[in-house]
């Protein structure tokens, strides 16, 4: 579930989104009692209800106050579910989302806003948030959920892996390691096409002063060069099929029709492209010229002529 400040729903969030996301709305972009109750039937419920082993599941929760509503607890208590609510500030601790989820998360979201901004995309609005946290939610894998749970405690049960995280233990740091120096080359790798030039000539003055002991260091200092410029230029090339992307992207992201579908509440992805796709063929295309109709005559009223033209007119 996402939450978005404001009041309206709007059609272009729904493009590409997964039909089972949720997307919600409040006044400051936080959650909010109803929020988390819509949370608890669209998401928990709907997602959890056919894996239960047994007649109870449970669901571990923070104290926030969305979580402690009259509704909320209702809900849990008519569907069979046990919330259990985490001691105030272990959430670090004992949260398995916090655990093992959200630091790998929030490092792919990071790499996928340095990746727009290369591609000079400086803004990131809610559309673009949408792109961005799609790819970047690859990182909430089997493996760094199941890591979370571990790592809380929980699955396996092992409490003492958290008390361990309790203990105050006196560790000196390692030395930090120095190597040896930087070591400096008495001939310098050409980087400029004047430099390319210059090591050539070298190359040529030293193959004439001894043509028997060939110039190893110098060509291997040009090797280096045209390395580093194959490189570049592949990285460059990379750069701009990245660019050619997000333009395309940015060009239809512009050209697509913006509409207000829905108010308030909360739409799954598959709501809010159906409400989508009403809007967008309730809206009447603009710039296509309308057909006018074919004309018809007064005098005879025969359609394909106009009066003046008419074959019966008396001359």
């Amino acid at each position: 579930m996402i939450i978005f400040s404001g009041k309206v729903h709007q059609s272009q969030w729904y493009q590409d989104i997964n039909p089972d996301w949720l997307i919600g709305l409040s006044d400051n972009g936080w959650t909010n009692n109803d929020l988390g109750v819509l949370w608890l039937e669209k998401v928990f419920e709907k997602h959890t209800m056919a894996r239960t082993i047994g007649k109870y599941r449970l669901l571990i929760l923070d104290g926030h106050a969305s979580h402690e509503s009259a509704e909320f607890d209702l809900f849990c208590k008519n569907h069979q579910i046990i919330p259990l609510y985490m001691p105030s500030h272990s959430s670090d601790k004992l949260q398995p989302l916090d655990v093992g989820c959200f630091a790998p998360l929030k490092e792919a979201y990071g790499i996928e806003v340095m990746r727009s901004i290369q591609n000079g995309i400086h803004h990131i609005d809610k559309e673009n948030f949408l792109d961005l946290y799609r790819e970047s939610r690859k990182a909430l894998s089997s493996k760094n959920i199941c890591s979370g749970f571990a790592a809380s405690g929980l699955v396996p049960l092992d409490p003492q892996r958290v008390l361990d995280k309790l203990t105050i233990k006196n560790i000196t740091p390692p030395g930090t390691a120095h190597g040896p120096a930087d070591i400096e080359w008495t001939a310098k790798t050409p980087y400029t096409t004047t430099e390319v030039q210059r090591q050539m000539e070298l190359i040529k003055q030293l193959i004439q002063r001894n043509s028997q002991s060939p110039p190893t260091e110098a060509i291997r200092q040009l090797a280096k060069a045209a390395e580093s410029t194959i490189h570049k230029v592949l990285l460059l090339d990379q750069e701009i099929k990245g660019l050619r992307a997000a333009n395309e992207k940015q060009k239809r992201k512009r050209a697509t029709p913006r509409s207000f579908i829905a108010t308030g509440g909360a739409l799954t992805g598959a709501e809010g492209q159906q409400l989508a796709q009403e809007a967008i063929q309730a809206m009447e295309p603009v710039g296509v010229p309308k057909k006018r109709a074919p004309p018809q005559c007064s005098n005879c009223h025969q359609v394909g002529h106009i009066r003046t033209s008419c074959p019966s007119r008396p001359r």
